[in-house]
């Protein structure tokens, strides 16, 4: 082992039961409370960069859930990367997320002035600014900027697997990027900072395969995102058992038994699909821990869809119907696409005028969106089932 490997293994973040219990909390959907105890483990412990990393994490996500922007059903089609929903967080999140950065940032800056082989300052700062890259793209719309940290993230990362190769999570980064480059159209490819970086997804799958089988802090994270990966890459059957083992860890995170439901459904298996959406509804009216805050409505709208891909839009409509009728109980994500489902099934049974309304009502609930401008091309011309299979392809 190098010196600078052993330095790793020592300076690695150790199994802090306050910072477990703020991933418990994390992975179960449980936004402020995974915030409340990274914040009190910041305080234990402020000149620990990866802390403030933690707490910046929760703070992202937090936004990320709130606009319904954790659903794999965006990260599909042709150029998904580009089509994610924007985030509108509220001034303290802004707040409370930049400081944590800065904090790393600045925490990380110091240390490596001091020594510029410091892989737990390289490593802690890859993650700020990996963080930082997937804020600018989703809140502020800055693509390239968002691009550009990422990459300079994954240059870090590159260097402390050449450091401290028996860090296995360094390598998580360098998977994501190269499946992102990998997946751009070309024209992205040619920007000055990506020079030398020319990505390739299958190679980026294969590594975050391997940091889901032998990393240890990014080890959950791999896994959720090979599941992300196989939806998007149409191998629903890869997905299923990763989601199968992190609802047997995380059971309060309905999200995965929304996945569920839509790998099933994808691979043709409509039974158990409904199955999965039956379980989710069970669990809500029982009490179930994790379940308060899920609104029903949610479920319809997961029942319409999936109806609607089945060529069923007449018993699909009923569901959709009971999903807009309270529609400002869902994400902006969710609502939306109620809307948007509903205008798309009463146009495929000819009922053009309910159609168009539901359409308009897409457009004004996020028109900005992705499905808003599905919604305004629908306005001028019916939705028909010709275009339902372009649809399906990614090619609209």
């Amino acid at each position: 082992m190098t010196a600078a490997a052993a330095l790793w293994l020592l300076l690695a973040p150790s199994p802090d039961p306050v910072i477990q219990k703020g991933f418990d909390h994390f992975y179960n959907l449980e936004y402020p409370l995974a915030i409340v105890e990274f914040q009190k483990a910041i305080a234990a412990a402020p000149a620990d960069p990866h802390r403030h990393n933690h707490l910046a994490q929760a703070v992202l996500f937090q936004m990320m859930f709130r606009a319904g922007a954790l659903e794999t059903e965006l990260v599909t089609g042709g150029n998904p990367f580009l089509r994610r929903p924007k985030m509108e967080p509220s001034a303290e999140e802004q707040k409370l997320f930049a400081a944590a950065i800065g904090e790393t940032l600045r925490l990380t800056a110091a240390a490596l002035e001091k020594n510029p082989r410091d892989v737990d300052a390289m490593y802690a700062r890859g993650v700020a600014l990996g963080f930082r890259g997937t804020y600018n793209f989703l809140v502020r719309r800055a693509w390239m900027d968002a691009l550009r940290d990422i990459t300079d993230a994954r240059k870090l990362h590159n260097r402390v697997a050449e450091l401290a190769p028996e860090n296995i999570d360094a390598l998580m980064l360098q998977g994501v990027h190269d499946y992102i480059v990998g997946s751009l159209p070309w024209y992205y490819r040619t920007v000055g900072f990506l020079v030398g970086f020319r990505g390739d997804r299958e190679r980026g799958i294969r590594t975050v395969r391997l940091v889901a089988e032998k990393g240890h802090w990014n080890r959950i994270d791999a896994k959720i995102l090979l599941g992300v990966v196989a939806r998007r890459e149409r191998r629903p059957q890869d997905a299923v058992p990763i989601i199968l083992e992190l609802l047997e860890k995380y059971p309060r995170n309905y999200l995965l038994l929304f996945e569920l439901s839509q790998m099933y459904a994808d691979l043709g298996r409509k039974e158990d699909a409904l199955k999965a959406l039956d379980r989710i509804e069970e669990l809500k009216k029982s009490g179930a821990p994790g379940f308060a805050s899920l609104p029903f409505e949610r479920i319809e709208f997961a029942r319409g869809n999936l109806l609607f891909w089945y060529d069923e839009p007449e018993t699909a409509i009923t569901h959709l119907r009971r999903a807009v009728a309270a529609a400002d109980r869902l994400d902006p994500n969710s609502a939306v696409g109620s809307w948007l489902r509903l205008g798309q099934c009463l146009d495929l049974l000819g009922k053009r005028q309910e159609a168009v309304a539901a359409y308009r009502s897409a457009v004004s609930t996020a028109p900005s969106s992705y499905e808003a401008r599905l919604a305004r091309r629908w306005l001028g011309r019916p939705f028909d089932r010709d275009e339902k299979r372009l649809l399906a392809r990614g090619d609209i």
